[in-house]
C-alpha cells in the first residue's frame, strides 16, 4: 500500500473548497471507463494503425481492462503497487493503463526513449513489482534491457511484454476471467506517477490523485471544445502529460471521443490518419509544429477536419505562431502547463494578437498565480518574474522527495515552477523562459526565447535555440544553434548577427556566436535538448582552448 507520508496531500479546508465548488466530483478512472463503456458501447475509443489497423470500442477496452485487471490481481499486483509503463503508441497502453487504475496499482509513466539509467532509477526508487514492454520498438529490444534491470532490482517481480516475450512473460498471457475488485480506488487517492520535466538529472515523480486530475481532464475539454463527435490524435509519446491530459487522450475518452495513435509524429504518418480518421485536433511541441506547417504547403492530403491544433510543451514563438492558421487552415490553441499541475490555454474566442503573443490563461478560477521577485515579493502585472501557483490540480510535493519539496514549495503550498513569467492585464501568461535560461552576460541578463523569437523572423531559419556559453571574462555568452529552412540559401553567422541587430535589439542581446546544425538533439518528448547543445559547445570551446 501507497504510505500517506510518500506524496504530501491538499490540507482539509482546501480539499474542501475544491469539492464544494465542484472541481472535484468524486470520480476514478476505473468508473470513468465502466460508465462510456455504458453509455457509447458501441463507439471507438481507441484506433492503433500500427496494430494492424485495429479499432476498439469502449466496450472492447472496458472489457480488456476487467481480464487484464483480473489477471494481474492473481499475480500478486495489488492496490498501492507501483508498475513502470514504457509502452509506445499502441493500444495496451490503455489496456494496461485501465487495468491498474481499476485495481488501484500506481503506473509510472516512463517514455520510450528512457534507457537503462533511468528505468533502473524509476524502478528500484518506487519498489516497482512490475515492468511494462514492447518486445521491439524502433529497432529497440526492450527485453534486453528489462533482463538488465530486472538483475539490479530485486523487488521487480514482473516483466510484461506486449509481443514476443523472450525470457519474460507474455502480456496477453495475464488476462484472466473478471473478479469482484474488493478494494476499489478512491477518488482522493493516488492514480499515477508522472514524470517532471526537469531537464537536469533523473526526473523526480508526480503524484496525481483521480480527483485532481480527473478535473484537468474535463475542464479542459469545455476549454477545447472536445465531444462525443471528437477525434484526437495523440502525436506525441503517449505516457507524456501534455498528450495524455491537456486535454489528450485521457480527455477525449473522458468525453466519448476517440483516440487515433500515431506510432511517430512526422508529417508522412500523421497528416494521413488525419485525413482517414477525420482528426479534429492534436497537440504538438513547438519544433514539430514547424515541420507540419512547412510540410502541409506540399502535402496532398486533406488536413480540412483539423480545428485545432494545440501547441506546447516549450514557448511557441509569436513568429512561429503566426505561421500556424495560414498553413493548416486550423486554429492554434498555445498551452502551458506542467505535469505537476498547473495547465493554461488561450481559448478559442481569443482574438488573434493574444493567441500568438501570450501562453493563456489558467483552467481554474482557483487556479492561483503570483509572478515574483528573486526574493518573493508579489510583483505588479506587467512586471517579469517566477511565476508560483496553488490551486484544484498543482501537487502540494512530489513523491519521496521532502528535502526537494522544501525548495520547490512555499510554506503555504505555492508550487515553484521554475518558469519566468510575466501577466497581462487580461489574466494572460506570457513565458519569457526558465529561470535556467537566462542567460547572465556579464549582468546583463538575457532571455535566449527572445532572441530566438527574432532570428527565427529571418526567411531562411527554420528553428532557433539559445544557449549560454561558458566565458572567462563575462561568466556568459551566447550561442545561437540555428536549423537553416529546406532549400533555403545558405546563411552566414556575421548575417545572422546583423539581422538580429538590424531589427533594434542591445547590442549585448545580439548573439556571441552563431552554429549551423542541421537538427537539435532532443528530449525523450520530441522538446529540444538545451541540455545537450550547453554540453556541445562548452566542450567545443574547451578543446580549442586545449589546441591553443
Amino acid at each position: 500500500m501507497t504510505e500517506t507520508t510518500d506524496a504530501p496531500g491538499y490540507p482539509a479546508e482546501f480539499a474542501e473548497r475544491y469539492r464544494a465548488a465542484g472541481y472535484w466530483r468524486g470520480e476514478t478512472f476505473g468508473r470513468m471507463l465502466r460508465e462510456r463503456a455504458q453509455k457509447y458501447p458501441d463507439r471507438v475509443a481507441v484506433v492503433d494503425p500500427a496494430g494492424e489497423g485495429r479499432r476498439w470500442t469502449y466496450a472492447e477496452l472496458d472489457a480488456r481492462a476487467d481480464r487484464l485487471a483480473a489477471g494481474l490481481l492473481a499475480r500478486g499486483v495489488g492496490k498501492g503497487d507501483r508498475v513502470v509503463l514504457q509502452l509506445p503508441n499502441i493500444a495496451e497502453f490503455f489496456e494496461v493503463v485501465f487495468a491498474l487504475f481499476r485495481i488501484g496499482a500506481l503506473p509510472v509513466f516512463a517514455l520510450p526513449a528512457h534507457r537503462e539509467s533511468e528505468i533502473r532509477h524509476f524502478c528500484a526508487f518506487t519498489e516497482a513489482v512490475a515492468y511494462v514492454i514492447p518486445d521491439v520498438s524502433e529497432g529497440y529490444d526492450y527485453r534486453a534491457l528489462a533482463t538488465t534491470v530486472r538483475a539490479d532490482v530485486p523487488g521487480l517481480r514482473h516483466v510484461f511484454v506486449v509481443g514476443d516475450p523472450g525470457e519474460h512473460t507474455a502480456l496477453a498471457d495475464v488476462p484472466a476471467e473478471p473478479v469482484v475488485i474488493e478494494d476499489e480506488p478512491r477518488p482522493h487517492e493516488l492514480a499515477f506517477l508522472q514524470l517532471s520535466g526537469g531537464s537536469t538529472g533523473v526526473p523526480k515523480l508526480i503524484p496525481r490523485t483521480h480527483d485532481d486530475y480527473i478535473y484537468s481532464l474535463w475542464s479542459s475539454n469545455e476549454i477545447c471544445g472536445v465531444d462525443e463527435d471528437s477525434v484526437y490524435l495523440c502525436a506525441l509519446p503517449a505516457a507524456h502529460n501534455f498528450p495524455l491530459s491537456s486535454p489528450g487522450t485521457l480527455g477525449a475518452l473522458y468525453a466519448g471521443a476517440r483516440v487515433v495513435l500515431a506510432p511517430r509524429p512526422s508529417p508522412d504518418v500523421a497528416f494521413p490518419l488525419i485525413e482517414r480518421e477525420g482528426v479534429t485536433l492534436t497537440g504538438l511541441v513547438p519544433p514539430l509544429a514547424l515541420v507540419w506547417t512547412e510540410a502541409a504547403a506540399n502535402t496532398t492530403h486533406d488536413l480540412s477536419s483539423l480545428d485545432v491544433l494545440l501547441v506546447g510543451g516549450a514557448k511557441f514563438s509569436e513568429e512561429a505562431a503566426r505561421r500556424v492558421r495560414p498553413a493548416l487552415g486550423c486554429t492554434l490553441q498555445q498551452v502551458f502547463g506542467m505535469a505537476e499541475g498547473l495547465v493554461n490555454y488561450t481559448r478559442l474566442d481569443d482574438p488573434e494578437e493574444i493567441v500568438v503573443t501570450t501562453q493563456g490563461r489558467p483552467i481554474s478560477p482557483d487556479d492561483e498565480i503570483r509572478v515574483v521577485d528573486d526574493e518573493d515579493n508579489d510583483l505588479p502585472v506587467g512586471a517579469t518574474g517566477h511565476l508560483l501557483t496553488r490551486g484544484p490540480y498543482t501537487i502540494r510535493g512530489y513523491w519521496r522527495a521532502p528535502e526537494h519539496n522544501a525548495r520547490s514549495f512555499t510554506a503555504d503550498g505555492f508550487y515553484r515552477t521554475g518558469d519566468v513569467v510575466r501577466l497581462t492585464g487580461t489574466g494572460h501568461l506570457v513565458v519569457e523562459g526558465r529561470a535556467k535560461d537566462q542567460i547572465n552576460r556579464g549582468g546583463e541578463k538575457v532571455a535566449a526565447e527572445e532572441i530566438e523569437n527574432h532570428i527565427l523572423a529571418h526567411p531562411s531559419v527554420h528553428d532557433v535555440a539559445v544557449v549560454s556559453m561558458p566565458d572567462d571574462y563575462l561568466g556568459e555568452r551566447t550561442c545561437a544553434y540555428v536549423v537553416l529552412r529546406e532549400g533555403a540559401e545558405p546563411v552566414k553567422s556575421l548575417a545572422v548577427k546583423k539581422f538580429v541587430r538590424a531589427r533594434g535589439l542591445a547590442a549585448f542581446k545580439v548573439p556571441d556566436r552563431v552554429e549551423f546544425v542541421d537538427a537539435f538533439p532532443q528530449t525523450g518528448i520530441g522538446k529540444v535538448s538545451k541540455k545537450d547543445l550547453r554540453a556541445a559547445i562548452a566542450a567545443q570551446l574547451a578543446s580549442t582552448a586545449t589546441k591553443h
